[in-house]
């Protein structure tokens, strides 16, 4: 398999990348609809509510928290998650500004 090549793209690009990778998975989508709609930190209920293998939900909630759209905070034995508002709020900045762009362009066909 090819290398991706990242180095050559600008730290935008790769970012606005990382992003949309987030979103490609529709249990990624999930489970943040599900952080946002209970609004609070959720321990371990994901995987009754997703209807995934818990190492499944596991390993999505390992990328949500190494890209910082989600935080985790250890309560006991368990983990519990919650959307980072901070986090979240730059990546919406970030995906607006590209969604964007066509807004400054002329209709050229």
């Amino acid at each position: 398999m090819g290398l991706a090549k990242t180095e050559i793209f600008t730290d935008s690009q790769n970012q606005i990348a990382l992003f949309a990778k987030v979103f490609g998975h529709p249990a990624r989508v999930a489970i943040l609809q599900h952080l946002f709609d209970l609004n609070a930190c959720v321990c371990g209920d994901l995987v009754n509510e997703i209807g995934l293998a818990q190492p499944t939900i596991s390993q999505h909630l390992k990328e949500l928290k190494q890209l910082g759209l989600i935080k985790g905070s250890v309560e006991g034995t368990s983990v519990c998650y919650c959307i980072d508002l901070e986090n979240w709020a730059k990546m919406k900045k970030v995906m607006n500004d590209f969604l964007d762009q066509d807004l400054a362009i002329n209709n050229c066909c």
